[in-house]
């Protein structure tokens, strides 16, 4: 079996989201090996020749190599091999539309696939087969995305263009402004929804893209061990084990540069959305990188910190060493040497290249912004993680027993846990999100969604800055209902009581359990 060797220094540029053509070139190779790895285990599992062979064996050696690092032949045939009786007559040709689009000499050419039987399997609802007037939006689309990204993202064109082969359209999600999902059987392809504009379009595919770096990157060696307790990620409303936090923060890293570009090339104003955008996602993805280095280490906080809140590994490989790996079906054992990381930790190789990512962008959070963008993403991203408590987190039962009790005995509350809880998975509309949208256009009316909320009069005081009148106007609605979920984040947004801004979940539940209470009286009492 081929082995690929990545250098420490490759491996550090590409946590920085900066390969070199040559790794790139590297990890297409692996790609290449990898999927003719899993044609030879489909060949010798049937006595006759299968018609996908013939096929291949047809053509010349590099059309055959064309074919065979094919984003949807290793699609193919890693599903394939786990559906007998293996698929084998399942058709191996391309299909679909060819958009190519050139700017400053340089050219972008992919595969539109609309017609595909595995689509599917990228991830998203694959969308209908497109009409002539649906595929000439795609590439105008197109044709605006790969225009922004020469002209003003040259590193990230090089790496889109090394990378991406495939778009499958996909159906939209009425929540979502958009989706995209990749797979990583499918290294260079992409399913997205369709794109209103340029820059959404360069923004998606960059995202995406990265995702197929990672994927590629963890199929020659592990970069988290598996298992391991989900937690926290900036960017979705469902726990997430440690790979898909490690994926998350990776997509963003070249979502937050993107924006950091644009407002240095001068093309976004003081208060725009770039800056916001920017803001908001430099701090989350330091941030969350720091949380996966520091994987072991013990949480603090009030009572107990939830369960899945990534937290020290073992130290990185040492600067300079080369990493090898091999192209596998499957993930394989772990290269580095020293001691083996607990569940759900970084590798030698994984806390490499997540360094290398944090060491990025740490340099970022001190560039100066407009000061009330600022202060409207960090408060972004503080609702978006009290939200995720409040859908996420539970007390177990005798937690919120032993509450009830010191309750009821006048006695200091107990240290209780919250509990990562089983929800299904479902994109939330994130109003709050929207009106500052909505405000950094120039616009302080409420959308039409968020003028429906029970919420309305006291976001508006929040976003605002006036605590006080929204402290009292979320209080009075959870008065009325203790079960509005806006209402509770709103609360743990503008409160100064720790329980509340920390673990709304645990207020929250305590208030269910004791619903004679007051709840700022009983917050008052889970902080102290």
């Amino acid at each position: 079996m081929r082995q690929f060797r990545l250098a420490d220094a490759a491996l550090a540029d590409l946590g920085a989201g900066r390969p070199s053509p040559a790794t790139l070139g590297l990890l297409r190779r692996a790609q290449l090996s990898r999927n003719l790895l899993l044609l030879r285990q489909l060949r010798r599992s049937v006595t006759e020749k299968p018609i996908w062979y013939a096929r291949l064996a047809a053509l010349s050696p590099q059309d055959a190599r064309t074919r065979i690092v094919d984003p949807m032949t290793g699609l193919w045939a890693a599903h394939a091999l786990t559906t007998p009786p293996h698929g084998l007559d399942a058709p191996l040709e391309p299909v679909g539309h060819l958009l190519t689009v050139t700017c400053a000499g340089r050219e972008l050419t992919v595969r539109l696939d609309d017609r595909s039987p595995l689509r599917h399997l990228l991830g998203l609802p694959p969308a209908d087969p497109l009409t002539a007037a649906e595929v000439t939006h795609w590439q105008e689309c197109l044709e605006a995305a790969w225009r922004i990204l020469v002209t003003r993202h040259p590193a990230a064109a090089d790496t889109l263009a090394a990378v991406l082969r495939v778009i499958v359209p996909a159906r939209p999600d009425p929540l979502a402004e958009g989706v995209s999902a990749t797979s990583a059987e499918a290294f260079g392809a992409v399913a997205m929804s369709t794109p209103i504009t340029g820059t959404g379009m360069a923004l998606a595919l960059l995202h995406e893209t990265q995702h197929s770096v990672l994927n590629a990157v963890n199929g020659l060696f592990d970069l988290v061990e598996p298992g391991g307790a989900p937690g926290y990620s900036p960017w979705r409303e469902d726990p997430r084990p440690a790979s898909g936090i490690l994926h998350g923060v990776y997509a963003f890293l070249a979502v937050t540069r993107f924006w950091r570009t644009a407002i240095r090339a001068g093309g976004a104003p003081a208060g725009s959305e770039a800056e916001f955008e920017f803001a908001r996602w430099r701090t989350a993805v330091h941030e969350t990188a720091g949380r996966l280095l520091r994987a072991g280490e013990p949480t603090t906080g009030i009572a107990r910190q939830a369960a899945g809140e990534p937290t020290t590994g073992t130290a990185p490989q040492a600067a300079g060493e080369p990493i090898t790996g091999e192209a596998r079906p499957a993930a394989g054992e772990p290269t580095a040497v020293g001691t083996r990381p607990a569940a759900g930790e970084l590798t030698a190789a994984g806390r490499r290249l997540v360094g290398a990512l944090r060491d990025e962008v740490e340099p970022w959070l001190a560039e100066p912004l407009d000061p009330e963008v600022t202060r409207l993403a960090d408060l972004a991203r503080t609702d978006h993680h009290a939200r995720w408590r409040l859908r996420n987190l539970a007390i177990p039962a005798e937690g919120l027993k032993a509450l009830v009790s010191a309750w009821a005995a006048e006695r200091p509350a107990p240290a209780v846990e919250s509990t990562v809880a089983e929800r299904p998975r479902r994109e939330e509309p994130h109003h709050r999100l929207r009106l500052i949208r909505a405000r950094l256009r120039g616009d302080h009316r409420f959308p039409a969604e968020a003028r429906e909320t029970t919420t309305a009069a006291a976001d508006d005081a929040c976003l605002d800055g006036r605590w006080q009148d929204a402290l009292t106007a979320y209080a009075t609605i959870l008065g009325q209902d203790r079960d509005d979920a806006a209402a509770w984040s709103g609360l743990a947004l503008v409160s100064p009581l720790p329980a509340l801004r920390r673990r709304p979940e645990l207020v929250r539940a305590a208030a269910a359990a004791l619903p004679g209470a007051d709840i700022a009286v009983l917050a008052a009492w889970l902080s102290r």
